[in-house]
């Protein structure tokens, strides 16, 4: 249950990030199209309208003008690795990152409750002046785009079709009270004229109907690209016959991957409610055709895929990883260790995408896989990230992921040997570590060799990596505890120096925290400090986004903006 082709790196990215991750940066953006071979520009169905007023924002920043900023946000936690670092922030540092200069710059007002990460786009010309760009999405079924500097928006446009609605929460209080734009969406700014961002959205006609729909949006305008929106549809054999995607009982939650000319998709429940089953879609980005759907349930039930909002993550040779939740794992496996049926509820689970297809390469569950998905302590509640190479004690290069679910323990996988299924034992797993007082529904950050986790009702924890394996107890811990759902932390940093991890609580009313990334007890700033003045409305699921000194943080109403004070 919810407690709810070639590679073709986009250089623009990949200079911003070290030799370390540039080899699982790919792009940030997947490899998207390389210049004009993405959708054409089209009326599309959605209404936009364009706005150089500040549309209610309080403040305009300082210290970084409109010619300052080089970095991109263009996915879910920064790359496909979904580290959660950006490492060419070169304003923002542990010296000036103080109450005293340091707080609330304003709102970014919405309709609509903001689940996903904002995402950002520097230098972009729009009606003849070049602006840094925040792109931001909503529960309403809308997207917007604002400047980053005077916070001014630039435009909106609804994705909903004509006489729909968001659709309603199914008497769910895990995305409540509508349904729109949940999932963080994908850019690439190559694709057409000025750029795609493609997202899902969710809607409900005058009959009752529900509609699931990926949008192509010009960057510059909003406007849909030709041939968006494309309705989602999918169907994939069973022992019975067909699985048929039926758009009313899911919601896309897990952030949008865009992989090889590619844009993955994946699925989830209404709190385990109805029918439904494990799905992951790839579209064409040029065509937004479908060219690929697995499901990893299709003779069972559940197996969700929703990682409290995480994205999909891939690695350099094109395998996409995820954590599914609880549903139906056959015990009875094949001669290669599969499950027979072809059920991986509750798993690691590593998909090929070779030769265009999707397939489940390997996986990796626990031994008590089956008690854990019938108790409701699974794994879908956690997102992973895909490590860097890393070197054991006896000099092995290691290809590594890390992950993390309800029952609290830090799992270390083997990329190249996952692990699979053991009734009897756990051993054939890379690592398990217990440095976790509370159950995840979040995802890690890394940077400079260590993962920082922040689980339900524990501190914010660093766990410095040291021969490709983690400690048992983590290395320095934040003093301040993160309620439900705990906390995502994100990464600023320049290169290998200033690295700050950003963290926002959840409560009566949301703080956001910055810690310094070498020791997370000296706690640099949160947002309780200055008095009411920096303080901002909670949302939970939430994923700091930061870029050219400035702090995003998604709230029920807006996106709240965070840098150093005029």
């Amino acid at each position: 249950m919810q407690a709810h082709h070639s590679f073709k790196p986009d250089v623009r990215i990949a200079r911003v990030l070290p030799a370390l991750v540039l080899s699982l940066a790919l792009a940030a953006c997947g490899g998207g199209s390389s210049g004009g071979g993405g959708l054409s520009s089209s009326s599309g169905s959605g209404s936009s309208s364009s706005s150089s007023s500040s549309s209610g924002s309080s403040s305009s920043s300082s210290g970084s003008g409109s010619a300052g900023s080089s970095v991109s946000v263009l996915t879910y936690h920064n790359d496909v690795a979904r580290t959660g670092q950006n490492l060419g922030e070169t304003i923002l540092t542990p010296a000036n990152v103080k109450s005293a200069g340091f707080g609330k710059l304003g709102v970014l007002p919405v309709q609509g409750k903001v689940d996903a990460e904002p995402l950002y786009v520097p230098k972009l010309s729009i009606a003849g002046a070049v602006h840094n760009v925040v792109f931001v999405v909503t529960e309403h079924g809308l997207a917007y785009a604002f400047d980053a500097d005077s916070l001014a928006r630039l435009w909106q446009v609804s994705l909903l079709g004509s006489g729909e609605t968001p659709s309603n929460d199914h008497g769910c209080n895990q995305i409540t009270p509508e349904i729109g734009i949940t999932a963080t969406p994908v850019i690439d700014p190559a694709a057409g004229a000025h750029g795609a961002l493609y997202a899902v959205a969710m809607s409900k006609d005058s009959s009752g109907n529900y509609h699931q729909r990926l949008h192509a949006l010009d960057l510059v305008s909003g406007v849909e690209l030709g041939g968006s929106p494309v309705t989602i549809q999918a169907s994939y054999p069973s022992k019975s016959g067909q699985v048929v995607f039926d758009a009313g009982p899911y919601a896309e939650r897990a952030g949008l991957l865009l992989l090889n000319g590619v844009i993955y998709l994946s699925w989830t429940s209404h709190c385990d409610q109805e029918t439904y089953s494990g799905w992951v879609m790839g579209y064409s980005q040029s065509t937004l055709q479908q060219v690929a759907v697995i499901n990893i349930t299709p003779n069972g039930s559940e197996g969700s895929i929703w990682m409290s909002g995480a994205g999909l993550a891939a690695d350099s040779a094109g395998n996409i990883y995820f954590l599914s939740a609880n549903g139906t794992f056959d015990t009875v496996l094949d001669s290669k260790g599969f499950p027979a049926d072809g059920d991986f509820g509750n798993a690691f689970v590593k998909l090929s995408t070779s030769g265009g297809a999707l397939a489940v390469a390997d996986y990796f569950t626990m031994h008590n896989t089956v008690a854990e998905s019938n108790a409701d302590e699974d794994l879908g509640s956690g997102g992973l990230i895909v490590l860097p190479d890393l070197k054991d004690g006896s000099g092995a290069t290691r290809h590594l992921a890390v992950g993390a679910g309800k029952d609290a323990s830090i799992y270390l996988i083997n990329r190249d040997a996952m692990g699979k299924f053991n009734a009897s034992s756990d051993s054939a797993a890379y690592q398990i570590t217990q440095g976790l007082s509370g159950g995840v529904w979040a995802m890690p950050a890394y940077f400079n060799g260590t993962v920082y986790y922040g689980a339900v009702g524990d501190s914010l924890k660093a766990f410095p990596l040291v021969n490709a394996r983690l400690p048992g107890t983590a290395a320095s811990n934040s003093s301040a505890s993160f309620d439900y759902p705990g906390a995502t932390p994100g990464i600023s940093a320049n290169g290998a120096s200033n690295g700050i991890v950003w963290a926002v609580e959840n409560g009566s009313s949301g703080v956001l925290h910055a810690y310094d990334a070498t020791d997370l007890g000296h706690e640099l700033y949160n947002s309780n400090q200055a008095g009411t003045r920096d303080q901002f409305a909670d949302n939970k699921f939430i994923t700091p986004m930061i870029a050219n000194g400035k702090v995003y943080v998604g709230t029920p109403s807006g996106v709240a903006v965070f840098g150093l004070l005029p």
